[in-house]
């Protein structure tokens, strides 16, 4: 049996091969073990730090395992010269994207789990533009890692990247700029998908997230598109998280009323108000005495956020308003301006 073990085949003796040749069962035998262990429990896969453990023994683990038996086997025989550096070369090149697979994998899962724990039913739309730049980033990361470690000079490579990414830098400020903006808007969350905002001179419906601009559907139909950096650095107002509305309107009643009526107006105004549902009645005043009328001033607060809602209850208030004036006999105001003109005295008088 020794004798045969060490007949050579190819300039290595049989012994060799067989011991790669086991090396690489058994790590075929621990990757299936591990396979089966999984399948046993996918039942019980869902959400969380489990389940992501699961899915990362499943996509990275497992090719490791036949990797590494692999690599092994092979270098138990160690193939000489070239044959050697190129497959060292192979598996440094497929552990390089094993392990840029699993950095971009668990980056996703991260910032998902993140915008998830906010209430965010859009995560993965919402960081692909963000994955697709960490992804160029890393896979630049590990090329140029392989590069350096199978006899590449990239240190002139490297040195010219540092170079040109300054210009780039220098040349491209509004789009890094932009680029931030993005990363406030994911983290800080201004504003979803779906939410109606408004700005200094565009009202509507965010569509589009990107990377430098958003996209928003006007309350006149069209598509507006606005750089991120003007909307964080601008005033802005999310209608969609509104829970209360407070509403101040004006009353002007027409001079001449007779003072107990005028006593009687808040009241008539606060049952105006009351009447409605989802109002809250803050106050009903005459504040001030004004050029043509009496102007009265009525606060409430409406407790539903929508907006056609708000205008319904408006108009119910401003017809209760009206009819109650002219049920009793109140005059509204109306622009007024008296002109009096005299007689020129006559020379000498």
């Amino acid at each position: 049996m020794s004798e045969l073990m060490g007949v050579e085949i190819a300039g290595r003796p049989l012994a060799s091969y067989a011991a790669a040749i086991g090396i690489f069962l058994c790590g075929i035998g621990a990757a299936q073990v591990l396979k089966l262990a999984l399948l046993r429990r996918r039942g019980s896969e869902a959400a969380g730090p489990e389940g992501l453990a699961r899915r990362i023994v499943r996509a990275l683990v497992l090719p490791a395992v036949y990797l590494g038996s692999l690599y092994a086997a092979v270098a138990v025989l160690s193939p000489p010269g070239k044959a050697g550096r190129v497959v060292n070369a192979v598996f440094l090149a497929t552990l390089v994207w094993l392990l840029v697979r699993f950095s971009t994998m668990t980056l996703s899962v991260v910032l998902d789990r993140y915008l998830e724990r906010g209430g965010r039913e859009d995560g993965q739309r919402r960081l692909k533009p963000l994955l697709t730049v960490a992804n160029l980033a890393l896979w630049l990361i590990g090329t140029l890692f392989l590069l350096d470690n199978i006899g590449f000079k990239i240190s002139s490579v490297v040195a010219g990247l540092g170079i040109g990414g300054i210009t780039v830098a220098l040349a491209s400020q509004a789009i890094l700029g932009d680029l931030f903006s993005y990363f406030v808007i994911l983290f800080d969350r201004p504003f979803e998908l779906g939410e109606f905002i408004a700005t200094d001179d565009v009202a509507g419906t965010i569509e589009a997230i990107g990377i430098k601009t958003t996209k928003i559907r006007a309350a006149t139909g069209e598509q507006v598109v606005v750089s991120n950096s003007r909307l964080i650095g601008g005033k802005l107002h999310n209608y969609k998280r509104m829970e209360r509305r407070l509403v101040i309107f004006p009353v002007r009643v027409a001079y001449g009323v007779d003072p107990g009526k005028l006593a009687a107006i808040p009241a008539i105004l606060r049952e105006a108000v009351t009447a409605q549902e989802d109002t809250d009645f803050g106050r009903a005043h005459l504040k001030e005495l004004g050029e043509s009328g009496l102007n009265y001033e009525v606060v409430y607060t409406v407790t539903n956020a929508d907006y056609l809602r708000y205008m319904d209850i408006q108009e119910a208030i401003n017809l209760r308003i009206v009819e109650a004036f002219g049920r009793e006999g109140i005059e509204f105001a109306l622009p007024t301006r008296a002109i009096r003109m005299g007689r020129d005295q006559a020379p000498g008088r």
